[in-house]
């Protein structure tokens, strides 16, 4: 199985950015290559299916709708929107917003879109309190079900980050699962396979905008590249 990111704006060019243009070759590929593209809540039924790829969208950017939504449809694929909840709580208050409102990512297509959990307050969980990050979770979960959003038990770390030492982490991996956790990602380009091997430490292919479709081929075979 593969893991991708693939940014959402297509308005700041930069290392974190995917164009429309160039997004729409990536899905063409994936379409024409015929990967299977999945949910994460699929994941336990999909052992016996090949050429498997989730693709993963974090802090539920309005170019969500309007741009990734129409492709995924063209292309009959789906992915996996990680919602950071106190962001969104803020942005859509804004006249000039970039991210969707609760509304918004509640009418997206169950059958295109798989929402996710990105935190609440959007901080860097390895340099917060066991405690802290345990009530940052708590509330993540419980926006989303107060606004009447469906969602799956699968965590993108804010900025990739968690506890690295030892203990703390263990502690910290204990926690998620107290929450009905079954899997979080981090920062890291390794092609993963399912059942993964660390589910707390599952790695994501980074997709950046001065990719070429060559070294967005190879990248979905071999993970990180020099090409």
């Amino acid at each position: 199985m593969y893991h991708m990111i693939l940014p959402e704006s297509e308005s700041f060019k930069n290392d974190l950015i995917v164009t429309k243009e160039n997004l729409e070759k990536q899905f063409q590929y994936i379409h024409e290559k015929n990967f299977k593209c999945l949910f994460f809540k699929d994941l336990s039924d999909s052992e016996k299916i090949d050429n498997k790829i989730i693709l993963t969208f974090d802090d539920g950017y309005l170019n969500n709708k309007i741009h990734l939504l129409p492709l995924l449809e063209k292309y009959g694929l789906k992915a996996t929107v990680f919602i950071p909840t106190q962001l969104i709580e803020e942005n859509q208050k804004k006249a000039d917003r970039n991210l969707m409102t609760f509304e918004e990512i509640r009418n997206l297509p169950s059958n295109l879109i798989e929402i996710a959990l990105h935190s609440h307050q959007h901080k860097n969980y390895s340099e917060m309190t066991l405690l802290e990050a345990d009530r940052d979770i708590k509330v993540n979960i419980e926006s989303l079900r107060r606004e009447n959003i469906a969602f799956t038990k699968v965590l993108a770390y804010p900025y990739g980050k968690f506890p690295k030492e030892k203990s703390m982490k263990k502690e910290f991996f204990e926690m998620l699962k107290s929450h009905g956790i079954f899997a979080a990602l981090r920062i890291g380009n390794n092609v993963e396979s399912y059942p993964f091997k660390n589910a707390f430490e599952v790695k994501r292919i980074d997709i950046k905008y001065g990719d070429t479709i060559q070294k967005f081929k190879w990248k979905l075979l071999f993970g990180k590249t020099k090409l």
